[in-house]
């Protein structure tokens, strides 16, 4: 626990209102902190007296019953009332009450020092939109993190927040950061709960933001209770999310993948039936079955990205992209009715060539071009209904 600043209580004459433009505000998510808000609070206020900023402090409530409020008011700090539960729902309610430039957002569990924030002001002020602390590169005191966390989780969830968004951070989920509030808000954050963290750098990473780091001290949790985190249950939402912001490795590298290794089965199977010196050790057949099983495989999970990818652009997940815009183009309705309607004919022209000639080769070929036709088909209805009012306008 830190002790370098003691709670002052200040007057009332002196305990804060709105201001209508400051250059910084420091938001505190808050849920019954009695024990260490206070002690965040006055370090928040002398950071910005010492660096001769003109800020505020923000505590944006989400329903403490511990008497959390008035601590935070006596204290200097602005309340903000947010009614919807969660972490997420609890930053984004006091982001949006801020009033300034930029806002610094730490935890009123006193592990994060509010005392050591003039580095994320100077970053912020040389243009930086997002400015993460990182613990992994800083110092992690002594019981300030479980040895799961520090050496498996974080460093997992880092590693694929990285290679899944390109964000180049040590940290994914430290939750001291600052930002240029304009910047965050544009990216229209959504999610309520833990991985309200991750869905900040994943649409700062990729709406191209400029993202810098800087080293801090992690202490230990400053409160007698156990914290809000559960570490599988927040890992798991953490990890389905990002999984979730991901259509192009979650569907489309694995449905290409699919699609090239069942292409190439089944161009050797054919090429086997051809060719009178050749049996692929006697499996042909079965080979060209599973090649055309994986073609479908494949064409389908591609077909959900298209679906997913277009999907959360709708709904503010991801913002819109002019590339899967031009594929959606392409499996429009009027040009899937046609492409789809082309393939299915030819489909079912093979199949009724197959059975006149008892062909069963030719035959898996007639039913994989039918079932794929049918697939664009529907597919195409299913992109001009998520894409209803530019189809109509």
């Amino acid at each position: 626990m830190q002790t370098a600043y003691q709670p002052q209580v200040l007057p009332l004459s002196q305990q804060a209102a709105a201001p209508q433009s400051l250059e910084f505000s420091v938001v505190i998510p808050c849920l019954n902190e009695a024990e260490t808000l206070a002690v965040c609070i006055q370090k928040a206020r002398h950071a910005l007296d010492a660096a001769g900023v003109r800020g505020e402090v923000v505590v944006a409530d989400n329903g403490s019953t511990d008497g959390s409020q008035q601590i935070a008011t006596s204290a200097g700090a602005r309340v903000v009332p947010v009614p919807e539960r969660g972490y997420g729902a609890a930053l984004i309610g006091g982001i949006e009450a801020a009033v300034g430039e930029y806002v610094i957002m730490g935890d009123a569990d006193d592990s994060y020092d509010f005392s050591g924030i003039a580095p994320f002001i100077d970053k912020l002020r040389d243009g930086y939109d997002l400015v993460m602390g990182t613990r992994l590169k800083g110092t992690i005191m002594p019981g300030a993190m479980p040895g799961l966390h520090r050496w498996l989780g974080n460093p997992v969830l880092t590693f694929i927040g990285n290679v899944l968004f390109r964000a180049g951070v040590s940290d994914f989920h430290c939750g001291l950061r600052g930002f240029k509030r304009s910047a965050i808000l544009a990216l229209d954050l959504r999610t309520s709960g833990m991985e309200f963290a991750t869905e900040m750098v994943a649409k700062a990473a990729l709406g191209k933001l400029r993202i810098a780091e800087i080293p801090i001290v992690y202490h230990p949790d400053g409160r007698s209770r156990p914290p809000h985190l559960r570490t599988w249950r927040d890992g798991w939402r953490h990890l389905k999310f990002m999984l979730l912001l991901s259509p192009l490795w979650v569907f489309m590298w694995p449905g290409i993948l699919m699609l090239i290794v069942g292409t190439i089965g089944l161009f050797a199977a054919l090429m086997d039936n051809i060719s009178p010196n050749s049996d692929l050790f006697g499996r042909g057949l079965i080979i060209q079955l599973l090649a055309s099983i994986a073609i479908l495989i494949g064409a389908q999970i591609v077909f959900f990205g298209v679906l997913a990818r277009l999907f959360a652009a709708k709904v503010g997940l991801l913002q819109r992209s002019p590339v899967w815009e031009r594929l959606a183009d392409y499996l429009s309705l009027d040009q899937g009715l046609a492409a789809g309607g082309i393939v299915v004919v030819g489909g079912l022209a093979l199949i009724l060539n197959a059975l006149g000639v008892s062909n069963l080769q030719a035959l898996i070929v007639g039913l994989l071009v039918l079932v794929l036709g049918t697939q664009v088909v529907f597919v195409s209805f299913v992109v001009s209904l998520i894409r209803i009012k530019d189809n109509f306008r």
